[in-house]
């Protein structure tokens, strides 16, 4: 099973970057995941539109090709990065790649609330009539990641390939703490899952 990540923070030491490098390193055996980089997306223009960029075209092939896509999306002034949506801006025309694409929503920031706006903003542009892609529904399947500053970097990670039957609504204290928990096993393995039932030639854990 072949994913693309998007990290909508373009920092050098982007906790939410991070995030995407642990989710693929820790599920290795289960799914290939491709961290895009949305750096150098030029702004949309809609002039431009028949005839990208080479970047723009690069980006939106890669991810027409994946079976699904995880977009990791920190939080600035309560909503998404003007970054990340000026990749989906890109991604809504033309061919439409996100459309019935499956998309898992994740992020992690330094406040409290880890992302919890900036998701909800995120599902809302997903669901517009130029991306309509099927996200992972929201009931069960938000993944926070609150106070990321205070611990580090994602360490000490193995693959864990079993179900692990926990509550699906995931609010981790930091991000080392989720390095060395199983807490994140049912939401990654409930969206192999996800991408599974909607594109039935993929098989789940191979």
């Amino acid at each position: 099973m072949k994913l693309v990540g998007i990290s909508g923070c373009l920092r050098k030491e982007s906790y939410n970057t991070k995030l995407l490098k642990t989710i693929g390193e820790r599920y290795a055996e289960s799914f290939d995941l491709e961290i895009l980089s949305i750096r150098e997306l030029p702004f949309y223009d809609q002039d431009e539109e028949a005839d990208p960029p080479d970047a723009v075209k690069t980006f939106k092939e890669k991810v027409k090709k994946a079976d699904g896509v995880i977009i990791a999306t920190p939080e600035y002034n309560w909503s998404i990065t003007g970054a990340l949506k000026n990749a989906l801006d890109w991604l809504s025309r033309g061919d439409k790649e996100m459309k019935d694409k499956p998309v898992m929503v994740v992020g992690a920031s330094t406040g409290i609330l880890g992302t919890v706006r900036a998701q909800i903003d995120l599902r809302k542009i997903l669901g517009s009539s130029g991306l309509s892609a099927r996200v992972l529904p929201p009931s069960t399947n938000e993944f926070l990641v609150t106070h990321a500053h205070e611990k580090g970097s994602f360490v000490g990670l193995r693959p864990y390939p079993t179900w692990t039957p926990i509550l699906l609504y995931l609010y981790v204290s930091s991000i080392l703490a989720l390095a060395r928990s199983k807490f994140l096993n049912p939401y990654a393995f409930r969206f192999i899952t996800f991408v599974w039932l909607l594109i039935p030639s993929k098989k789940p854990f191979v």
